[in-house]
């Protein structure tokens, strides 16, 4: 039975790497089952914003860091068909 899995992009207003990745991260979630996608600025919350604000925009699978700044939809792919075995 497939596990479900949770994608977290995180964001900041302005960011143009982050408008990118969101729609790599949109299109790749939209076509992997067991799959639910979440999106916060870092803008709404400090203590995200310290942690990450040289590395936005951040892709995280189950809250685990899978990469920063650019996303690569294949490398991303693989990684949730792994997190939903």
């Amino acid at each position: 039975m497939p596990t479900a899995a949770t994608v977290t992009l995180l964001t900041r207003p302005g960011c143009h790497l982050c408008d990118a990745a969101r729609e790599i991260v949109s299109a790749v979630v939209g076509e992997t089952a067991h799959v639910t996608l979440t999106e916060f600025s870092i803008a709404d919350d400090a203590e995200l914003a310290d942690r990450y604000a040289e590395e936005i925009p951040v892709v995280l699978i189950n809250d685990r860091v899978h990469n920063v700044w650019r996303v690569d939809p294949d490398r991303l792919r693989a990684a949730l068909q792994e997190a939903t075995q």
